[in-house]
């Protein structure tokens, strides 16, 4: 159990670490205006969000799944773990629509500012901070 467990938390590190760095790299993204910095920064959002943020995630989901099957799907009545699981559906809605922004710039069709991104890099402080604060103390 305590192997689950650590390759869950291994795996939701590196899943926020890209959700923090992902909107980051949008921020210069957005302020680039040259075409060898675009295309830098195309690379580098595509390699975070393929190569990092997608598997982080699923394994993520995998062995998060396989705690709540593991420990018993009766678990799935206690309400911090209902709460948790609409947070982490929320998570991965804000993940997608980090891909959809990835392919809005991927297309030069970015319609935001560096401002918006900024605030879009503080979404992910929410969801650790509560995930956590629910998972530890389990109200």
């Amino acid at each position: 159990m305590l192997w689950l467990k650590a390759f869950h938390l291994i795996f939701m590190v590196t899943w926020f670490a890209g959700l923090f760095y992902l909107p980051r790299l949008f921020v210069y993204h957005a302020q680039s205006v040259d075409d060898i910095s675009n295309a830098r920064f195309k690379i580098m959002e595509r390699k975070l969000y393929y190569g990092i943020m997608m598997p982080g995630a699923l394994l993520t989901l995998f062995f998060g799944s396989w705690l709540v099957y593991a420990y018993d799907l009766a678990f799935l009545q206690m309400a911090w773990l209902q709460i948790k699981l609409v947070l982490i559906f929320f998570m991965i809605v804000y993940h997608f629509y980090l891909g959809q922004l990835l392919c809005d710039f991927k297309k030069d069709k970015n319609t935001h500012g560096h401002v918006f991104y900024r605030w879009l890099n503080e979404v992910p402080v929410v969801f650790l901070v509560a995930i956590i604060l629910l998972a530890t103390i389990r109200p």
